[in-house]
């Protein structure tokens, strides 16, 4: 969404409210495209003092995997983004100021990265989730699989059979 900031450019205390739905369905996030339904951005742009400042929230539904079992899990991403907007260009690399180029800036190009950053890099079904079976695959959330727990590493198999002959 496009913001004409004129107007509140020169008027101390202005405000520009906004409200709207961005659509992330082709946005792809490790091979998956988690953004399934739109992500709802609302707030405000007000020049304090000449100096104006984003405020915005952007809430967003993720649909991923549980990392360790691969159980389907969705996340309830609410966001903030506070940002200073300049047409000064700064010396130094703060994190909370974005460079204006002209008297419009376009809001997705702020809150969006600042969704996508808040994005773990992993989420689990359940903080103590087993996983899946490293021989057959199951779910071991759903109870035991019956093979044999030991995993013996194949560098160390000659040890083993050692070992089994004195038995």
């Amino acid at each position: 969404m496009k913001l004409d900031l004129k107007r509140i450019s020169v008027t101390d205390g202005a405000v520009i409210p906004f409200s709207y739905d961005a659509d992330l369905t082709k946005e792809e996030m490790s091979g998956e495209y988690p953004f399934r339904t739109p992500v709802h951005i609302e707030g405000e742009v007000r020049n304090h003092l000449g100096v104006l400042k984003l405020h915005a929230t952007a809430n967003a539904l993720y649909e991923t995997r549980c990392a360790r079992c691969l159980t389907p899990v969705n996340v309830d991403l609410d966001v903030t983004c506070d940002m200073i907007l300049s047409r000064e260009e700064q010396k130094d690399d703060r994190d909370d100021v974005y460079q204006l180029e002209g008297d419009s800036i376009e809001l997705d190009d702020i809150v969006i990265p600042a969704l996508i950053l808040e994005v773990d890099f992993a989420y689990y079904c359940k903080p103590d989730c087993k996983g899946l079976c490293p021989k057959c695959g199951k779910n071991r959330n759903e109870g035991p699989c019956g093979c044999d727990g030991r995993e013996i590493d194949s560098r160390l198999a000659v040890l083993q059979k050692l070992l089994d002959k004195k038995d």
